[in-house]
């Protein structure tokens, strides 16, 4: 079967396509034949080598997230899986393949009316974006700022964030363009990359939503209300810096909180629920997925490049 491989870790080109065998699933596995894989912006990152020290090696395949109809089932799980349609969080690693391997309690079924393109473009962002959104306690009435809104954990959390009857929903973004994009999704406030516009804003928020992170994240804490309330759950440009939390110890008396936000610390059950509901609400037009481009399979380096180019708004599929 054919599949990416990061052959070298740096830039896009470090990705090639190669040939593997197709994998028989072990006990507990299901082996799904992929409609659509998700492009994510840790996908670029582990290519980038940033990661090596927490295990990933060069001929690692990314990919975490695919679509599409089971094909084998392994000892354990329920024969009935086979050819019916799923989304499947493959783990760090795997997507990138025309068969792709699954553990079933990362499997979800998919409505007849939601396609796979669409699902790989929800699965995972928006499981972030409400659990984000909860480990923030957010609550109706507050106000939320979304830093780098633009891609699809972001997008996800500015149409959660106005669905949850927040006051105001701010977004940090690139181009006024993207802006408007993110107004039709529910934002009510559109900022530079910095936190500034040319429109009268909030003068702080009670949750910001962090899926950038980098050098620049300590100067989001003077925008945070008393009691405020900022959840990194992405850190797309790096770690922030080591002494960024002296920032909340210097206003000691807002009462400010800084927490990091992984998916991999909710239940698989809950995960499933969520993504369940969420799947049913985009099939009915309640949430709308954001696809920027669909590409083929072998077209791996092109998507690579125009993620790091800071192109996309909203995610980048490949299709096998």
């Amino acid at each position: 079967m054919k599949a990416i491989s990061i052959q070298t870790f740096g830039g896009p080109d470090g990705l090639a396509v190669v040939g593997l065998p197709v994998p028989a699933p072990a006990a507990g596995q299901v082996l799904i034949a992929t409609e659509a894989v998700g492009v994510g912006g840790v996908d670029t990152v582990i290519r980038s080598g940033a990661l090596a020290a927490y295990g990933f090696k060069e001929g690692h395949i990314p990919g975490s997230e695919v679509a599409g109809t089971v094909t084998a089932v392994g000892d354990g799980v329920d024969a009935s899986w086979i050819g019916g349609r799923v989304w499947a969080f493959t783990g760090t690693g795997g997507g990138y393949v025309e068969q792709a391997l699954a553990p079933v309690e990362e499997i979800v079924p998919l409505p007849v009316t939601l396609s796979a393109v669409d699902a790989v473009t929800l699965g995972s962002s928006g499981v972030v974006a409400h659990f984000g959104l909860r480990h923030a306690h957010f609550a109706p009435g507050e106000t939320v700022l979304v830093r780098g809104a633009a891609g699809s954990i972001g997008i996800m959390t500015v149409q959660l964030a106005a669905r949850g009857a927040a006051a105001a929903v701010a977004v940090t973004t690139s181009s006024a363009e993207r802006g408007e994009q993110l107004r039709r999704l529910g934002a009510t406030h559109v900022l530079d990359r910095s936190g500034d516009g040319g429109e009268p804003s909030p003068a702080g928020y009670d949750v910001i939503i962090d899926v950038v992170a980098g050098k620049d994240m300590p100067s989001f804490f003077d925008r945070l209300n008393p009691n405020g309330r900022m959840v990194a759950v992405g850190a797309v440009a790096g770690q922030p810096p080591a002494d960024f939390g002296t920032k909340i110890m210097a206003a000691f008396q807002k009462s400010m909180s800084f927490a990091a936000f992984s998916a991999a610390t909710v239940t698989a059950a809950e995960r499933r629920a969520v993504r369940s509901e969420q799947f049913a609400a985009a099939s009915r037009g309640e949430i709308e997925t954001v696809v920027h481009e669909v590409l083929p399979l072998d077209a791996a380096v092109l998507a690579h490049q125009k993620m790091d180019a800071g192109e996309v708004f909203g995610r980048i599929v490949l299709t096998p």
